[in-house]
């Protein structure tokens, strides 16, 4: 089985008929809905596909909504895309309205206090370069160092500047009444640099009655610095290789990607590696050796999830570039030694019973080479817990709620199933042995470990370890 999860943003590829059921049957896990491009009835539509196309394959897919943020963006660009050459002059306009190959207006009333002759100006995450010569009470004059095409709402960074943000914009919080209506899984949260950025947008979730998990996007020098506070309260990470490779010089990336990533499996939460992994894939059936070894190594690193984005927004094989990552990721997961490389990315203090229990679980899964480990869980956090210590045997994480079962499609190595639930131990055994002979992941004379909490049915409280023979 693979147990690196998939993440795939949505988008005009994934609407044509028969393709979400492609890419969930290829491997997709959680759908990514950008909230910075389209309109709430887009969004709902597509969510509500993923779920008509999850339920017609039997498998259960996250919903994610990734909120837009402070992030500093073009405004819209007439005809929706202009072709910029090197040498061009081109204005630079505080305002949202529409641009052109000579002015290009930015969402930021402040963006020109940050500018200055030399300074240097990247649109289109990072593709095109542009050269400020001179900053005016209006507007920024640039000329273009590196071509390229800019299409609208693009995103806009200047290295270096420390850009002022005043927390969640009136569209994120209309975005994030939207998710909770829709009932997403995951709210990915844009340029998070403080772990105040993480409190406000979970006191908002709960305000909304949402329980949805908050996955902090680290794009900036301030987010790496930061990261173990904000890890502190945030429910897992993204690497988004994109801005941080603007932000920060690009050559630093692969070691801050690793630190990221060992921080995460510390603490054990859910890290998503992101950013161009297939990029060719946009337009060509196969992806570079270049792109398969990205995706391996970030695997080897440890990340719970890999992400494509453009490949299956706009891409020509949306569900080509799914099977091509879910292959990268099981041969890739093949040579992970359990011994030398995910023990000890994992290894340190319990800070709980039911975190030594997870580890207890995971060593003796090694230990006896058992077919499979079954968790019954109320909240997700066993199947959690274990899958932070990267078992070889699949985790069958058996639960009666529908919800817990969508947010448990990214966490590593774990196959979500809905179950009855559970009034006793007993109960908790046969449930527990029942699923996993149904999904095939254990079978009669099958040794097999199963963990949970004594007293059922009350989450977070993980303290019980029993080997069965199946």
């Amino acid at each position: 089985m693979r147990r690196t999860k998939i993440v795939c943003t949505l988008g005009p590829s994934t609407d044509k008929p028969g393709v979400l059921e492609g890419m969930i049957k290829a491997g997709m896990d959680v759908a990514r809905i950008n909230a910075s491009h389209g309109t709430h009835e887009e969004h709902a539509a597509r969510i509500n596909k993923v779920r008509e196309a999850a339920e017609v394959c039997g498998k259960y897919v996250g919903i994610m909504l990734d909120l837009a943020g402070p992030k500093i963006r073009t405004g819209p660009i007439k005809g929706d895309e202009i072709e910029l050459h090197e040498g061009a002059v081109l204005s630079l306009v505080p305002g949202n309205e529409e641009g052109d190959e000579s002015r290009v207006y930015v969402n930021h009333p402040e963006f020109l206090e940050y500018l200055s002759p030399g300074s240097r100006v990247f649109l289109n995450d990072g593709l095109i370069e542009l050269v400020v010569e001179d900053v005016r009470e209006e507007e920024a004059r640039c000329r273009v160092a590196t071509r390229g095409v800019l299409a609208s709402r693009k995103g806009v960074s200047v290295p270096g500047a420390r850009v002022s943000s005043v927390g969640e914009t009136r569209k994120d919080l209309r975005d994030i009444k939207f998710a909770a209506e829709m009932e997403a899984d995951f709210i990915a949260a844009s340029f998070v640099q403080h772990a105040d950025d993480v409190v406000r947008i979970r006191a908002l979730l709960d305000a909304e009655w949402s329980d949805a998990l908050i996955i902090g996007k680290i794009e900036s020098s301030e987010g790496v610095d930061n990261i173990e506070s904000i890890l502190r309260v945030a429910d897992g990470i993204m690497v988004a290789r994109g801005d941080l490779g603007i932000e920060m010089p690009a050559e630093q990336v692969p070691l801050l990607q690793k630190k990221i990533i060992s921080s995460c499996n510390a603490m054990g939460k859910i890290v998503i590696t992101a950013t161009e992994m297939l990029e060719s894939m946009v337009s060509n059936p196969r992806p570079t050796r270049a792109e398969v070894t990205d995706v391996a190594c970030a695997i080897f690193d440890g990340t719970d999830a890999v992400m494509l984005s453009a490949e299956t927004t706009i891409g020509k094989y949306p569900v080509s570039a799914v099977a091509t990552m879910a292959k990268i990721a099981k041969c890739t997961e093949e040579g992970l030694e359990w011994d030398d490389v995910i023990l000890k990315k994992t290894i340190g203090p319990a800070r709980s019973v039911a975190d030594a229990i997870s580890h207890a679980t995971s060593q003796t899964a090694h230990d006896l080479g058992v077919r499979a480990i079954l968790t019954s869980t109320e909240s997700g956090s066993t199947a959690r817990m274990v899958s932070k210590y990267r078992p070889m045997a699949p985790i069958v994480a058996a639960t009666p709620n529908p919800r817990v079962a969508a947010k448990l499609a990214l966490a590593w190595g774990v196959i979500p199933t809905v179950v009855c639930k559970a009034k006793d131990m007993d109960d908790i055994l046969d449930i527990s042995v029942e699923a996993a002979l149904a999904l095939g992941v254990a079978e009669k004379g099958d040794l097999v470990i199963v963990t949970a909490g004594v007293r059922t049915g009350v989450p977070g409280t993980t303290n019980m370890l029993k080997v069965h023979r199946v």
